[in-house]
């Protein structure tokens, strides 16, 4: 289920610092990207914050709640957001420090797609 107007409002209003907040629906829920990286997806608005390996010690808090999912032939495919505690609604400073840790695992995982696996060239896109 994508984030009501409301709740995506909200978001917009407490990640103002961080910059130009967009928000688009994505797979029956909603992307949240600042400057066109998402860091984030909100389901039934809650909102879930893009994990790595260098920011999971940042989230410890939020292993305790299950992983944002899918279901892909009977099986359920757990994705790299965890789940916001709730009690962060009422924290905006560290919703915010949450969410700066999320963008910065965001544009990590973009850097990794952008370059060309080892032994191969990157593609042109020009033609």
């Amino acid at each position: 289920m994508v984030a009501s107007a409301s709740f995506a409002e909200f978001l917009r209003d407490q990640l103002a610092p961080l910059g130009h907040l967009s928000m688009r629906r994505m797979f029956g829920k909603t992307g949240v990207f600042c400057q066109g990286v998402m860091f984030g997806m909100v389901t039934e608005d809650t909102l879930y914050v893009r994990v790595d390996n260098h920011n999971r010690e940042t989230f410890k808090e939020a292993e305790a709640y299950p992983p944002l999912n899918y279901a892909k032939q009977g099986n359920s495919i757990d994705l790299s957001f965890w789940r916001v505690p709730e009690r962060l609604i009422d924290e905006p400073d560290e919703l915010v420090t949450w969410a700066r840790a999320a963008l910065a695992a965001a544009h990590r995982v973009a850097a990794t797609r952008t370059q060309a696996p080892p032994g191969r060239k990157a593609k042109s896109r020009s033609r």
